[in-house]
């Protein structure tokens, strides 16, 4: 059982390590460089690298969001059509 976990930690282990220590080396390069426009182009650049992983990926299908509108909306339509059909006053 031991031997299992084993096998299955270490690669994981070894994995995080290692996009750890890129994440950080990356990071490190920029103050290291000594000419101030080089060294903050190379900031510029992480920061658009970072933006451009954290903005939600764009819809790709724009009809089909319109065909799930007017469904929903159809549907809308029958609630509203069977609700006007309740007796209230009975």
């Amino acid at each position: 059982m031991d031997s299992t976990l084993l096998k299955f930690a270490l690669p994981v282990l070894t994995a995080l390590t290692i996009s750890t220590t890129a994440a950080l080396a990356v990071e490190q390069n920029c103050r290291f460089i000594r000419e101030k426009p080089d060294r903050e182009a190379c900031y510029k650049r992480q920061e658009e690298q970072l933006a451009a992983r954290r903005k939600p990926a764009p819809a790709t299908d724009e009809g089909r969001t319109l065909e799930t509108l007017r469904q929903l909306r159809q549907e809308d339509d029958a609630v509203y059509r069977s609700i006007n059909n309740i007796c209230r006053g009975c």
